[in-house]
């Protein structure tokens, strides 16, 4: 069983920045890929980033390639998304989930485990 925490959301001007956080409980947080997710009101889940199990390897979706950043601590259980540039479209809840599996992935039917959420709002 993994529990899932997330915190660092915030409202925040257009081209400000923010940087979540998700700790994970358990010992074998260094074993799981893990992702953003994020779902604006009205709208599906969609992945905004992801890594794999050790870090080496991360995907992003398009429309946040240059301006989000995703990186994980496995010795403090964390996984981080550091966001810049933030614009009136990023708005919405944002989740992690951990998947049991190495590699990450864009879809969220491979994550096993997820945190509860934490609001994004960016003001125009």
């Amino acid at each position: 069983q993994v529990q899932l925490v997330e915190s660092g959301g915030g409202l925040v001007q257009a081209g400000e920045s923010l940087r979540l956080s998700c700790v994970a409980s358990g010992r074998t947080f260094s074993s799981y890929a893990m992702g953003w997710f994020r779902q604006a009101p009205g709208k599906e889940r969609e992945c905004v980033a992801s890594i794999s199990a050790n870090g080496s390897s991360t995907y992003y979706q398009n429309s946040v390639k240059g301006r989000f950043t995703i990186s994980r601590d496995n010795a403090k259980n964390t996984v981080y998304l550091q966001m810049n540039s933030l614009k009136p479209e990023d708005t919405a809840v944002y989740s992690c989930g951990a998947a049991q599996r190495y590699v990450g992935s864009a879809y969220s039917t491979n994550y096993r485990y997820w945190g509860q959420g934490t609001q994004v709002t960016v003001s125009s």
